[in-house]
């Protein structure tokens, strides 16, 4: 049984048809993995709280009218301009098969490294998210990565740091397990280094501005001979 449930009507309503449902405050959506896709819609406010919560790596228990099937969020869409839900697909799975699912990856513990108490350096992660494979119940909801352990600005955390909890697998086969998850940087001195490209930007401008002046006084007094 998965944490989070949804209740879904099953629609009929297709293309443009679906502005009146959504004007009723209902999210159409489809479940795959069936022998037919199923439509069906859901009411905003309930959906969009489980979107946030399940987010593409927690299961859903939805109930399509009276039918129960676990399930995981495979795509949202969204209003370009008011970022509201438009549809959702969800792809139904089986408690006893592994699905694959994204992960975020969560950066843990960094205030407590060397890097941050005693050299004030900052953190900038690359990667936070990874696709995983697992059965339903070992779908983790994060991964976390221990930075506490950081100390120069060379220090990085990498795939291979992190740490996959029991029946849980990478989902890519070719996966570069040296690949930067987070990484660190010296505030001070990027500061210092955008400074001194601004003076020297600013510099080249003034030798630019002060050769066109000396050819155009140079001009004048041309046609002044003339």
């Amino acid at each position: 049984m998965a944490e989070y449930k949804l209740t879904l009507e099953k629609r009929e309503l297709t293309g443009k048809k679906l502005k009146s449902l959504r004007e009723a405050g209902m999210i159409p959506s489809v479940v795959y993995g069936g022998k037919e896709p199923v439509l069906a819609a859901s009411e905003y406010v309930a959906t969009e709280k489980v979107l946030e919560k399940a987010g593409y790596h927690s299961p859903v228990d939805l109930d399509i009218a009276g039918k129960k099937q676990m399930a995981i969020v495979k795509d949202v869409q969204l209003d370009a301009v008011s970022r509201k839900i438009l549809n959702v697909e969800f792809q139904a799975i089986s408690a006893k098969e592994a699905v694959v699912a994204t992960t975020p990856i969560v950066v843990v513990d960094f205030e407590a490294s060397e890097a941050s108490k005693t050299y004030h350096f900052a953190m900038t992660q690359a990667m936070t998210e990874i696709a995983v494979k697992a059965k339903p119940a070992d779908l983790p909801k994060e991964l976390t990565v221990d930075a506490s352990g950081l100390n120069g600005v060379e220090d990085k955390i990498v795939l291979a740091d992190v740490k996959l909890p029991a029946g849980v697998e990478l989902a890519g086969k070719e996966l570069d397990m040296e690949q930067v998850v987070a990484s660190l940087y010296d505030p001070a001195a990027e500061a210092e280094k955008r400074e001194a490209e601004a003076e020297t930007e600013a510099s080249e401008e003034a030798s630019t501005g002060e050769a066109t002046e000396t050819a155009e006084e140079k001009s004048e007094e041309t046609q002044e001979e003339k």
